[in-house]
């Protein structure tokens, strides 16, 4: 069906390793097919798929959003704590400026703040944040998890934090994926939204296009833990096809 107005702002591709079936070409098709005239890369941690992507983009005359899902560490990426949290936090350029200040700070999770995965910390963000646009992510992200605490004014602070970073450029993440916890957290962003003059964004957090691609995708995460599908009930699951 035909979303008029909407642009999905949040999908990983085949360079999110082993965690995204969704190729350049063929979601530049879908996006086509759907009348939308724009999208995002948002890739886990790097945006080694950018290049292909907007030259993907370009050649199907749809508007290319540069962007990354970066991991925010809970203490400095100095720091090397087996027990931090690394919370999810989208990033887009909203210029050129925006588009190289989202190069240095992959560039420096990569290169300094790597710690099983490319980290940045709130102090790297400040100092690299003109022109990008911030948008709260998923399940995994800072202020989504104290709503699931149930820490409301824990989680106001935090949005006021992050608006302090990206003023005028930070959005509250919604989510419409069928899980629980996702309409729990929805519904206390909202009234954040209200309590904080805090703008809401809806997105999609894509990592493949068919909802018959789920199996793959599955299959893909296996590999990804070095299990099996019939493995116990630890190997990450997304719960939701």
């Amino acid at each position: 069906m035909e979303q008029q107005g909407f642009v999905h702002l949040h999908i990983h591709t085949m360079y999110s390793l082993q965690d995204s079936v969704i190729r350049p070409e063929a979601l530049m098709k879908k996006i086509k097919e759907l009348g939308m005239s724009a999208v995002a890369i948002t890739d886990h941690g790097n945006m080694s798929g950018v290049i292909e992507f907007y030259e993907t983009a370009k050649k199907h005359k749809i508007k290319p959003i540069l962007g990354v899902e970066i991991y925010v560490t809970s203490s400095s990426v100095e720091e090397r704590n087996p027990d931090e949290v690394r919370s999810h936090l989208v990033l887009l350029a909203e210029n050129n400026i925006g588009y190289l200040n989202l190069i240095k700070i992959v560039s420096i999770a990569n290169k300094n703040g790597f710690y099983s995965k490319p980290r940045v910390d709130k102090a790297l963000l400040a100092k690299h944040s003109e022109g990008i646009i911030a948008l709260s992510g998923c399940l995994n992200g800072e202020i989504p998890r104290s709503l699931l605490k149930e820490n409301m004014r824990e989680a106001e602070i935090l949005i006021n934090h992050y608006k302090s970073i990206f003023p005028g450029r930070f959005y509250l993440e919604v989510q419409s994926n069928g899980l629980a916890e996702q309409y729990q957290v929805n519904s206390r962003l909202v009234e954040l939204s209200i309590k904080t003059s805090t703008p809401l964004v809806a997105t999609g957090d894509c990592h493949y296009i068919e909802k018959k691609d789920a199996r793959v995708h599955e299959i893909l995460l296996c590999l990804q833990e070095q299990k099996t599908i019939s493995s116990p009930n630890r190997r990450m699951k997304y719960g939701s096809d």
